[in-house]
């Protein structure tokens, strides 16, 4: 192996999913590590990561513990990740950043959890505004670029769609009120067979691994 990647439990660790995808999409030689997430602070993950969060890579003596900067690294290796075309790889950009830094109402009011039904729940003004942006967003990308397949930007499931695959995961989850484009591409994103894998793996995990504030929404 060149490399290790670290992440979370597949259950909940949305970032841990970002940098998973983009890796294997890369097809990194790494071997994957998980350290199960605690109720608090992880002890495990800070003597790991500099950060102390996960993902955190490892790979041919590169540090990366940020998943839109593993992102990057990966299309280093594989760089049909972004859209060839340049306004079409500074949009995928901008709406990952985007993703990136923003949609925190979302985040706290729909954590992911990819073993439950929250449906109905979870919809604050503030998250329903959140949504609306990503739905938004969804529409607009998929008109400009989505034509010739199911994606983001067609027919290839690069970056772009990795950074958003969490937010599929939660609309799932809490059946959040999104356009007939949008659940069209939530089915497309489900569907793919990476996705499916860390679904089928999150599955698999003990229930010793269960964290009380994300099991007692309902």
């Amino acid at each position: 192996m060149s490399g290790i990647l670290y992440i979370g439990n597949r259950r909940y660790s949305s970032w841990s999913l970002r940098g998973w995808l983009v890796v294997r999409l890369a097809a990194l030689d790494v071997e994957e590590k998980l350290i199960p997430l605690e109720a608090g602070p992880s002890e495990p993950i800070k003597t790991i990561s500099p950060s102390g969060m996960v993902p955190y890579l490892e790979h041919d003596g590169a540090n990366i513990w940020d998943s839109l900067a593993i992102a990057e690294y990966a299309a280093e290796y594989q760089p049909a990740l972004w859209p060839t075309e340049r306004t079409a790889r500074a949009h995928a950009r901008a709406i990952s950043a985007e993703m990136h830094s923003g949609f925190r109402a979302l985040r706290i009011a729909m954590p992911m959890n990819l073993g439950r039904d929250y449906a109905g729940l979870g919809q604050t003004p503030e998250s329903l505004a959140d949504i609306a942006r990503i739905d938004g967003i969804f529409g607009e990308t998929r008109e400009k670029f989505g034509a010739d397949g199911p994606y983001l930007f067609g027919a290839t499931f690069g970056a772009a769609d990795a950074m958003f695959a969490p937010v599929i995961a939660r609309f799932i989850t809490f059946a959040a009120p999104v356009s007939i484009v949008t659940k069209s591409y939530i089915a497309a994103v489900r569907a793919h067979p990476l996705v499916s894998h860390w679904y089928n793996l999150a599955a698999q995990e003990p229930a010793s691994w269960l964290l009380e504030k994300y099991e007692s929404l309902a």
